[in-house]
């Protein structure tokens, strides 16, 4: 798992929660994983965990692959699914998620439950 301090346990059973097609909620999974009050810190290494290209944004292709920094095995989110997550992080509307800026809001998992 690439996120520090996570209880496994947690991060099973919110994958196993959302293993359906169109299941997933990123709202829903932040607060099942303990991500929900998380340090800015925090939030800034889950950014970049999520950034998996380094280039300080995160785009479609990688939020469709979310998942699976929690488990290799894990589903890739469908597009609706990863349209909408986008679309909750996307603030400004260039069709990706910055990591400064209003588009970080969305990763603060403490106003997202």
């Amino acid at each position: 798992m690439s996120f520090a301090g996570l209880n496994d346990a947690d991060v099973a059973a919110a994958l196993a929660a959302c293993t359906a097609a169109d299941s997933f909620n990123h709202k829903a999974f932040f607060a099942k994983v303990g991500l929900a009050g998380k340090s800015n810190d925090d939030v800034k290494k889950a950014f970049y965990v999520i950034d998996q290209d380094k280039s300080g944004f995160i785009e479609e292709d990688e939020l469709k692959l979310f998942l699976q920094n929690f488990s290799a095995s894990a589903r890739a989110l469908t597009d609706a699914e990863t349209k909408a997550f986008l679309a909750d992080g996307d603030k400004d509307g260039d069709g990706m998620i910055g990591v400064d800026g209003e588009d970080y809001s969305f990763l603060e998992f403490g106003n997202v439950i």
